[in-house]
């Protein structure tokens, strides 16, 4: 497996070494090198903002990179619509439907309100603490496409490697994991008759809403908490954070490529008329059909600045070699690029990525390396982990 870390800690231990054969990029190499390694084709557009008078100019201050950052997202909501508005909404009326005691902590199954006749369903996860309680670090987990929504995190699915809710709890974290609308307690979800442009941007507010929640817990440190996901937990987790500066650590797994090089398949791509087709499904981004034609050359935005929005804060993605949705080589050119950015704001070691030797999984030896990434940027306690 390939690992790419530009000046960040050493995780991984021998045995994962000598078991999946890392190839390590030389912490000491310049960044210009690593640059070079990685894609030597152009330079990125990350770095150049549009001025007032619509002219292009290189990004050379914070305040400069703020209004880049800005467009970013703006671009993003002509895609997904616009983020609604967080005033006046009513209190949680958070409802516990039922609590399952494991070792280490408990899990509640919860129902709370996000806006006027808007409930989302949820898994909150509770560690134990004895003696002073202290305030803990908290993770959003998001799950990947399944209709069982919430419980794939739990690891109630058909599938190994999905159990990051449940086993982030064993470590220490409180942990919500909601429902992407869809899926889970939500499949009946109508996206229809709701009031935003996408299920993305229902997904994204959900999921700052559950931000709240977690802040609003005396067991919660606001100021450490962090996001995970896999595939379409994945991608929400880079979408939710670019929206959400209260996540100071983001964790994707086969969540993103540049989209020249997304694949979901032939046969999906002629069902749904084209390469975007499957992002632009009545639960996603639909509007890529219906403003943007599915045409990707009208594409407002792509991974690469969605993911430099995220900077200065940390980002670790896991990237099979053999991912066949989110092509590999997507990923190598994208983080050269999200690199300058990382680079620029003086956070080159806030960025980790890893290439597994797998298809679309988030294995166990990368998926703990992520868990170490999430510990040490919200400084979990390690009598907490116990």
């Amino acid at each position: 497996m390939k690992r790419e870390s530009f000046g960040r800690r050493q995780f991984i231990t021998s045995v994962a070494m000598s078991s999946l054969g890392f190839m390590l990029i030389n912490p000491a190499s310049s960044f210009g090198n690593i640059i070079e390694q990685l894609d030597k084709s152009k330079k990125s557009d990350l770095l150049f903002y549009t001025d007032s008078k619509g002219k292009k100019r290189r990004v050379t201050t914070l305040v400069e990179w703020g209004i880049k950052r800005r467009q970013i997202l703006d671009r993003m909501e002509q895609a997904m619509g616009q983020l609604p508005h967080f005033s006046n909404l009513p209190g949680m009326d958070i409802q516990i439907l039922d609590e399952v005691k494991e070792v280490g902590y408990s899990r509640q199954t919860i129902s709370f309100l996000v806006a006027k006749n808007e409930r989302v369903s949820a898994y909150l996860y509770i560690p134990f603490q004895k003696g002073k309680q202290e305030k803990l670090p908290a993770v959003l987990a998001l799950h990947p496409t399944g209709d069982l929504g919430k419980k794939i995190v739990d690891g109630q699915g058909p599938l190994s490697n999905r159990a990051y809710a449940k086993e982030l709890a064993q470590r220490g974290y409180v942990v919500i994991a909601p429902d992407y609308p869809g899926f889970g307690d939500l499949k009946e979800y109508d996206f229809n008759t709701d009031r935003y442009q996408s299920g993305t941007m229902k997904g994204i507010f959900d999921n700052m809403l559950c931000v709240d929640l977690l802040i609003a817990r005396k067991d919660v440190d606001s100021d450490r908490i962090g996001v995970i996901g896999h595939s379409l937990g994945g991608h929400n987790a880079i979408f939710t954070g670019a929206f959400d500066k209260r996540l100071k650590v983001i964790v994707s797994s086969c969540g993103w490529t540049l989209l020249d090089y997304y694949n979901a398949g032939e046969a999906v791509t002629k069902k749904f008329g084209g390469t975007l087709g499957p992002w632009a499904q009545e639960q996603y981004m639909p509007l890529l059909r219906d403003k943007y034609h599915l045409n990707i050359n009208k594409m407002p935005f792509d991974f690469d600045e969605v993911i430099a929005a995220l900077a200065p804060r940390a980002f670790f993605s896991n990237s099979p070699v053999n991912d066949g949705n989110f092509n590999v080589k997507g990923v190598k050119k994208g983080i050269a690029e999200i690199s300058e950015v990382y680079y620029f704001l003086g956070a080159k070691d806030q960025l980790e990525v890893r290439y597994p030797n797998c298809e679309h999984d988030f294995p166990v030896e990368v998926r703990f390396e992520a868990y170490g990434f999430l510990d040490e940027v919200l400084k979990l306690n390690y009598r907490n982990k116990k």
